[in-house]
């Protein structure tokens, strides 16, 4: 495997030598010093381009990265499966993710001017590698925060749908759908309850770290009894685990959520908890 300095070189010696490309920055992990490296992280790589059609219609530059394994094409993917089509446009932005033969990850992202300096001031961390026309601010804009901070509504909303859509999980369990009850626990529930441990990660950090895409980060930042618990949220396709999963799921919620609402001063309904928790004894002891 090419080390990262290998493949920086590699990456500027096309952005070079293509007069097409104008400026060519690195995001996501690899540009952000809290996070450890390692060989697999991806390089996330922008180039702001003056187009992307010539780029689209004639894909021979892509030669120059070496064998390449395996291209998926993100946007393209999308519009294929009626994906937020509406916010789709080739001639502003386009996607390749590359599977080289020496198993480094490429995604690299190609935007005309408009749309790189939009999305730039985004992003948290950036390092720019090279700008022809000095077009990227040398320091984007920083968020205040890695994790945004919840309104009132918001924790609100993230308590109501958690305990709510429990009770379609437990009716696919009782009616013997595999697929709805998983598909709903993986779904609906899963997001409820990582986007309360984002804001619990949150205060423990004073919203200052990432805890990654989809929870990556959750080993390495919750304390070791909660993340323990937050294994035992994750079954198989067996029912019986599945209710254990659950309620692993109810304690960890309620642990956290009281933690969340306690430090912004948010009430919680402990009532809509108990109905719910009701409920879904009353159907497991019927399904089981």
């Amino acid at each position: 495997m090419r080390s990262e300095h290998e493949m920086t070189d590699l990456i500027l010696k096309i952005a070079k030598t293509d007069e097409r490309v104008r400026a060519v920055y690195l995001y996501g992990s690899r540009a952000d010093p809290n996070i450890e490296k390692d060989k697999y992280q991806d390089y996330d790589i922008v180039f702001v381009v003056a187009e992307t059609s010539s780029f689209i219609s004639n894909r021979d530059w892509l030669d120059d990265f070496g064998k390449i394994d395996f291209i998926f094409e993100a946007l393209w993917n999308q519009s294929q499966f009626n994906i937020n089509t509406e916010l789709i446009d080739f001639g502003r932005r386009y996607i390749w993710s590359m599977l080289l033969d020496d198993g480094n990850r490429i995604d690299l992202v190609m935007e005309i001017k408009e749309e790189a300096l939009k999305n730039y001031a985004d992003k948290k961390h950036t390092v720019i590698l090279l700008d022809k026309d000095g077009c990227l601010p040398e320091t984007p804009p920083l968020l205040e925060d890695y994790a945004l901070k919840p309104s009132k509504d918001k924790y609100n909303a993230c308590c109501n749908g958690f305990w709510w859509f429990l009770g379609y999980v437990a009716k696919g369990i009782a009616r013997d759908e595999l697929s709805f009850a998983m598909n709903s626990y993986n779904e609906f529930i899963r997001l409820t309850l990582d986007q309360m441990i984002d804001w619990y990660i949150g205060i423990l950090t004073d919203f200052s770290i990432s805890s990654g895409k989809r929870g990556k980060y959750y080993k390495k930042y919750l304390p070791k009894d909660v993340y323990r618990l937050y294994e035992k949220t994750f079954s198989d396709s067996n029912y019986i685990n599945l209710w254990n999963a659950i309620i692993s799921s109810c304690d960890l919620f309620k642990t956290i959520t009281f933690h969340v609402g306690h430090y912004f001063g948010f009430e919680y309904n402990n009532k809509k908890e108990d109905a719910m928790l009701n409920y879904l004894k009353k159907i497991q002891s019927d399904s089981l």
